[in-house]
């Protein structure tokens, strides 16, 4: 894209993008595998398009089979891959998945060395220079290098320079660093963001000299340092969010649940929409839990996300629409 402005989109956003091989069973027993596309950053993008807003993904991909099937999903999902970076001499990444129990999956992650970890700020900027509502990020990208780290800094210090929100969601992956050298980077980074999402694992990443404070007392903390929304994921028991105006709970929506495999990137895509449609802060949280009751409902990342016209079929569980 040198050279030419990029078209307005509502949210940037940006990382890793993977082919993400699942097992029918234990992988070390072989067998079936089918290949998806995982990557926290493009199931937010994915979740956003489903509900009719424009949002970009920015990242690398390698100049290989696999980057060329998450380029054709993304295309196909409606998100706007017009400032993808190719590269011709890293690979794509790649996930290995497999489900031990409904609720406990374990990935090996083949990304050492991938195209994504290359990213700069140079592959994002002509991204942010057409002004979005939005710009999101997640704690995996600084986990996966240096440059890609960096990168992230810009990013978010560039986007509040400009007034765009920033939102970022923890997404702690203790496969890719422990959590002393995680701690240092996404205190940093959540400190730059207006809205911070994060489990209640993660929160104590986020500024305390102390191993266990008080959640109350780490909420405080990012509020001192700017951030306006501080969300905590609380799995089946919902999510709980921090204003300055005070705190607002929303109970998880109650489904069977098959995979909770990306449960948290659908949660962040409802909440965000919500935010780009001016709702309330209790129907942020709702449509948050609403599309974490789609994810966790199906297996995959993102595949049953809803369409804005599909939100209240959370409300119809049990019947079928004839």
């Amino acid at each position: 894209m040198s050279g030419q402005s990029l078209p307005k989109a509502q949210v940037l956003t940006f990382g890793e993008t993977m082919g993400s091989i699942r097992a029918a069973g234990l992988v070390r027993h072989g067998g079936a595998m089918s290949m998806s596309l995982g990557g926290a950053e493009s199931n937010v993008a994915i979740g956003l398009a489903r509900l009719g807003h424009s949002v970009r993904w920015v990242g690398r991909l390698g100049k290989d089979e696999v980057g060329k099937f998450a380029l054709r999903t993304l295309c196909a999902e409606g998100v706007l891959t017009d400032a993808v970076v190719h590269d011709a001499h890293r690979p794509t990444g790649l996930m290995l998945l497999e489900k031990r129990i409904a609720d406990v999956s374990r990935a090996a992650y083949y990304r050492a060395g991938s195209a994504g970890s290359a990213l700069s700020f140079e592959d994002l900027a002509p991204a942010l220079d057409a002004e979005p509502s939005i710009l999101h990020f997640t704690g995996i990208t600084p986990a996966l290098s240096a440059s890609a780290s960096k990168a992230a800094v810009q990013a978010a210090e560039t986007a509040r320079e400009r007034g765009i929100t920033v939102s970022f969601d923890v997404n702690y992956r203790a496969k890719l660093w422990d959590r002393e050298d995680a701690a240092e980077a996404l205190s940093v980074l959540a400190g730059l963001a207006d809205i911070v999402i994060a489990s209640e694992d993660e929160i104590d990443l986020l500024g305390s000299s102390s191993a266990h404070a008080p959640e109350a007392e780490l909420v405080d903390g990012l509020h001192a340092r700017g951030v306006r929304d501080i969300i905590i994921k609380r799995g089946a028991e919902g999510a709980t969010a921090y204003t300055a105006d005070g705190a607002c709970h929303c109970d998880a929506i109650k489904v069977p649940v098959v995979d909770t495999v990306g449960a948290g990137d659908a949660f962040t895509a409802g909440y965000l929409s919500a935010v780009l449609d001016w709702e309330t802060l209790e129907e942020r949280l709702h449509r948050g839990v609403t599309l974490g009751a789609f994810a966790v409902a199906a297996t995959g990342d993102w595949e049953n996300l809803p369409a804005r016209n599909e939100l209240s079929l959370i409300s119809s569980a049990g019947t079928t629409i004839r």
